[in-house]
């Protein structure tokens, strides 16, 4: 038999962000504890709004698994002395419940040890239901934790009642001097009163009639439907944001939505500067009409809309005083050029060591020049992107940015096509920030992406050389992020450009400015690429086999763009081929490690003439499909001599008695692997844990 487990705890109202870290933390909580105590379970759903968090565990079980299992004990040298049992072998003996002598020897590989017997009965699950529910209270993880009244419990916010219920009865949970029992609380405004909860498939919706979402997907959807028709009853279309969307669900248990405005003349203002005040002060959504601009309007989320006239008359004060705000910013800022407010940047620290922000902008002018010209990009291009690196954080000494620092990159582009600037310039001072993080996008142009390149050089080069590489408990320069987006940046632009070189011209570009640095430009370059490459090869292996990506980066670790395409070729191959492939050239790897390179003959068995003409009949093709970076042309190539080796393997002695004979045999396996290597470190393919394996040496 089975039954049905709730468990509520209600609370003062949490922040958004603690709700949203329990909910998704409670299941494996519960499921561990469950683990341990041998209670079978069904499907766990996690539930929680800002006052209440909560789990239904289905079909549990009524009693725990019996327990009867072996248990290996002290070595028999440590459990007895002289014959008498020592106390390793007495605690043993009692963690099992049995005497001493009902354990036994046994002999292991390791020696002799005692062994014994652990049975248990099952205990009821309603009995052990009290303290695991306590306990898992205690465990639910909260950034900051309070304490409140005498006690020295903590939690997110102070707990006011407990609900719990194994299908129609109460658990007697205990906590802190609250005894759990079979009623939850409604809306605090809109439904205060007790609502008595009968069984577990009854909580959502009685909550639900008490005007309580409290399934975080249904509210979801309903806080949606809610805020779609209210920006179609005016005129327009809700605009898309995933951010407010997941702060707004947490902070309400029944969503309503309030319309409200501000004047026609704040649009005046970039599009950018009225969402930043909406979205980012308020948690405001806003309105495009169906001409794609935005309306005069914006919905917000609330609690309870039992007065909406005045919630909206504060809404609009507040909103109409932020946008007052901007608009003073607005018309204070294009007072000046951008250019004009360059040299301000020399007030800013970049950081101790590297200097100012200002500097920084000297040093990304020039790599930006110097990688444009590796790259070959049109002259058109790179002039755009050099007057784009030197307007680029210009707008950080804009009062827009300094009160809206959200908006970088957002306002420098406005003010730079408000000044009349080129709109490939004003698209590389937004789009040099990207991307932002994993959800967003490289930019889109060429221009932006130099510059976004060259920028983040800067930044790792510098801070590698000067000691401030990331630690696991630090990255305050988010310089693994910098890493990740400069190879999507190359991937995503097809940029065929030597990590190794632009390393090393970045770090030119700090001696050419006269900063002291810890590291040379060779030492500083191996730690960087070092770097890059383990980055790199968790960026391939989310689309890319792991033992395709790591034989690739063997040998293109240096050049992201060539890894991936050596990788993308290799991946062509089934598992099952490429670790027969990965068989064979791991044997001639090791074989050719110590040959000497010369000639080899064709010899006279069969197998050693089929290997020799198999593979000097394909050599040149191999060696031309490298050098054209025709891979998969060169890949097909390779698998022909696989099967040929294999044999050769089956059937020659390579390490021969004769010298003359071993010596040609050795030759053929150092000629095999240095052709095939170019490729890739093949050896490696179908290994087990190829992304942590290592080429022999």
């Amino acid at each position: 038999m089975t039954h049905d487990l709730l468990f509520e705890i209600g609370c003062e109202e949490l922040p958004a962000s603690f709700v949203d870290a329990a909910v998704s933390a409670l299941p494996e909580l519960i499921t561990t504890r469950m683990v341990a105590l041998r209670l079978t379970h069904g499907e766990v759903t996690a539930l929680g709004t800002p006052r209440r968090l909560a789990l239904i565990v289905r079909d549990l079980g009524e009693h725990q698994a019996d327990l009867d299992e072996e248990v290996m004990g002290p070595p028999v040298s440590a459990a007895f002395k002289d014959g008498a049992p020592t106390k390793a072998a007495e605690a043993f003996a009692a963690k099992l419940g049995v005497a001493v002598g009902e354990l036994e020897r046994v002999a292991t590989p390791k020696g002799e040890y005692l062994r014994g017997r652990r049975r248990e009965l099952g205990t009821v699950a309603a009995k052990l239901l009290p303290a695991v529910l306590a306990e898992l209270v205690r465990a639910i993880p909260f950034r900051k934790s309070m304490r409140w009244g005498s006690g020295t419990f903590s939690f997110g916010r102070p707990v006011k009642w407990l609900l719990a219920r194994l299908d129609e009865e109460v658990v007697p949970v205990e906590l802190e001097g609250l005894s759990a029992g079979g009623v939850s609380y409604g809306h605090r405004f809109l439904h205060p009163a007790p609502v008595p909860i009968p069984s577990p498939g009854s909580y959502i919706d009685k909550l639900r009639e008490a005007r309580v979402v409290v399934d975080p997907k249904e509210r979801s959807l309903r806080m949606l439907e809610r805020l779609e028709a209210a920006a179609s009853s005016l005129g327009g279309t809700l605009i898309d944001d995933a951010f407010l969307v997941r702060e707004n669900l947490s902070l309400v248990e029944d969503p309503q939505v309030v319309a409200g405005g501000f004047e026609a003349e704040f649009l005046a203002l970039p599009e950018e500067v009225i969402l930043e005040v909406a979205r980012g002060h308020q948690r405001y959504f806003c309105v495009r009409g169906h001409d794609g601009r935005l309306l005069p309007s914006y919905l917000a989320v609330v609690n309870t809309a039992e007065s909406p006239e005045q919630i909206r008359r504060g809404n609009d004060r507040v909103m109409r005083a932020r946008l007052s705000d901007a608009r003073f910013f607005h018309g204070e800022d294009l007072k000046r050029s951008l250019a004009s407010r360059r040299s301000e940047l020399g007030g800013i620290v970049f950081q101790n060591r590297l200097g100012s922000v200002l500097a920084k902008v000297e040093r990304i002018e020039r790599l930006v020049a110097t990688l444009g010209d590796r790259l070959a990009l049109p002259a058109e291009t790179v002039s755009a992107a050099v007057t784009g690196a030197g307007l680029a954080k210009c707008d950080l000494v804009t009062w827009m940015v300094r009160e809206f620092p959200e908006l970088e990159g957002q306002v420098g582009r406005a003010y730079a096509l408000a000044q009349d600037n080129p709109v490939e310039v004003a698209d590389v001072i937004r789009d040099h920030y990207k991307p932002k993080g994993a959800g967003d996008v490289p930019s889109p142009g060429r221009a932006g992406a130099l510059v976004a390149l060259s920028d983040r050089l800067d930044t790792l080069v510098g801070c590698f050389a000067v000691g401030l590489t990331p630690t696991g408990a630090a990255d305050p320069f988010a310089l693994r992020r910098a890493c990740i987006t400069t190879l999507r940046t190359l991937l995503a632009h097809a940029f065929e450009l030597s990590l190794g070189d632009a390393i090393r011209e970045a770090h030119r570009g700090y001696v050419a400015a006269g900063v002291t640095l810890d590291l040379g430009e060779e030492e500083l370059t191996s730690a960087l690429l070092g770097f890059f490459r383990d980055r790199l090869r968790g960026l391939l292996s989310e689309s890319l086999p792991a033992d395709a990506v790591e034989a690739a980066l063997f040998v293109a670790q240096d050049r992201p763009l060539d890894a991936k395409a050596r990788a993308e070729a290799l991946s062509g191959l089934d598992r099952e081929t490429r670790a027969k492939v990965g068989e064979v050239f791991k044997r001639a790897t090791n074989i050719a490690k110590d040959a000497q390179a010369g000639a080899p003959q064709r010899g006279t068995e069969a197998a050693e003439q089929a290997l020799y003409d198999g593979f000097f009949a394909v050599k040149d093709a191999i060696e031309a499909c490298v050098r054209a970076r025709d891979y998969a042309s060169a890949l097909r190539r390779v698998a022909e001599i696989a099967p040929l080796l294999a044999t050769f393997f089956d059937e020659v002695m390579v390490l021969a008695d004769d010298e003359a004979v071993r010596t040609s045999r050795l030759c053929l396996m150092r000629a095999i692997r240095d052709t095939c290597s170019s490729l890739a470190a093949l050896e490696l393919l179908a290994v087990e844990g190829a992304a942590r394996a290592r080429r022999p040496e």
